[in-house]
């Protein structure tokens, strides 16, 4: 059914639910969904109208939680870099009335390395007796019981700082809420919290990472009492999807799709069995094609399946994968169709819009594709014992 994001999100809030997991190609709509779901839970205050903070009904980590921070490369002043923190009481409340530092270092160097240290630089804030955190800077040991300061961390890296930031505050939460009687609590900030909700966090990382980083996301989840905050999750990683979809066996799992009109559909997922990504992609593609809709950016999914299935397998090249000439050999041809159709290099093929041409060789691909019984190379082909032959 198409749906508005305003209306998904009022039907999230229905569902009355401990988890819900969506997972949703990137440029979807999932940042805009924890807006509409933060808007629907803890709607701005009419003017003159007195309100509590939004964070005391929902947390939420998306793209506009990463704008709160950016760097100060000061290159006229020839100084350190460091990474700015716009004001906020997010940070001042974790770092400062929680005292949570220690810990967000701790969560950031799991994920990154041991040692990469943050430093918090504070100052006095604007309430008597009140810290403030506006920039952090980044040290790194060098193994001579020196360290070089002044690091200028990668994206990847900032990214999973600012993560860890979040992820300390849902362990602070759940901790807090653990404890049954609200008089009894170090705080009582928490008790009204109703939503968290996590748009993609640390896709930067490797997969033994990313799995960890899932597992302990879930556990978390699970620790959290049952009339404690409900989690919504959105994600475009597969194997991050996959991994919570195994790990919280209760709660909705949903797939998030942006329609040609401008509206949303959200399509429930079985719960027996996880997302198959790659099944998903040869649905779309059908799709298309059968709609003779194709478009560009179809070649970039065929060219993922490829990809995907030739590592899986343990080919040197996803062109492996393709259809062979009449003699036999790899099809250059076919292989420069997909290059160039899936990576726009050339500014002649800028145009979403493909040929007739473009769209025959782009359906018999994937016809080849989905229609292929693939093998693991012949270096890699093991005889059968006789021994373990049927009888």
């Amino acid at each position: 059914m198409s749906q508005t994001l305003e209306q998904i999100a009022e039907h999230l809030r229905d569902a009355n639910k401990k988890v819900q997991l969506i997972y949703a190609f990137n440029g979807t709509g999932k940042t805009r969904l924890s807006r509409a779901m933060k808007d629907l839970i803890a709607p701005k205050p009419e003017e003159g109208e007195d309100g509590e903070p939004s964070r005391e009904k929902v947390l939420y980590y998306n793209a506009f939680t990463e704008d709160l921070f950016y760097w100060d490369n000061d290159l006229l002043g020839d100084g350190e870099p460091k990474l700015m923190i716009q004001p906020n009481t997010f940070t001042d409340w974790i770092l400062g009335e929680q005292g949570k530092g220690n810990e967000v270092i701790a969560n950031f160097q799991h994920y990154t390395n041991k040692n990469l240290t943050p430093v918090f630089l504070e100052e006095d804030g604007s309430s008597a007796g009140g810290k403030t955190y506006p920039s952090v800077s980044f040290s790194i040991a060098t193994g001579d019981d020196e360290a070089s300061s002044g690091i200028k961390i990668s994206k990847g890296e900032e990214s999973n700082f600012i993560w860890s930031i979040f992820y300390t505050l849902i362990d602070e939460v759940v901790s807090v809420l653990a404890v049954p009687e609200p008089a009894d609590r170090s705080t009582n900030q928490f008790d009204n919290l109703e939503y968290v909700f996590i748009d993609d966090p640390v896709s930067s990382l490797d997969d033994n990472h990313l799995i960890e980083l899932a597992q302990n996301l879930a556990t978390l989840i699970k620790m959290a009492p049952q009339d404690g905050p409900k989690f919504i999750i959105t994600t475009h990683n597969p194997l991050f999807f996959n991994v919570l979809f195994n790990a919280l066996k209760k709660g909705l799992k949903y797939r998030l799709s942006h329609n040609d009109d401008g509206t949303f559909s959200l399509e429930p997922l079985r719960t027996d069995s996880p997302f198959s990504y790659h099944l998903h992609l040869i649905e779309r593609l059908k799709s298309a094609s059968d709609a003779d809709a194709f478009e560009k950016y179809h070649y970039n999914f065929l060219r993922n399946i490829l990809e995907k299935t030739s590592t899986f397998l343990g080919y040197d090249d996803w062109s492996e994968l393709l259809p062979k000439t009449a003699d036999g050999t790899n099809d250059a041809y076919l292989k420069r169709i997909v290059d160039i159709s899936s990576h726009s290099k050339h500014s002649g093929y800028e145009l979403a819009e493909l040929s007739q041409d473009d769209k025959r060789v782009l359906g018999f691909l994937l016809g080849a594709t989905a229609n292929k019984k693939y093998e693991f190379p012949d270096r890699y082909q093991v005889p059968l014992r006789d021994d373990a032959q049927d009888d």
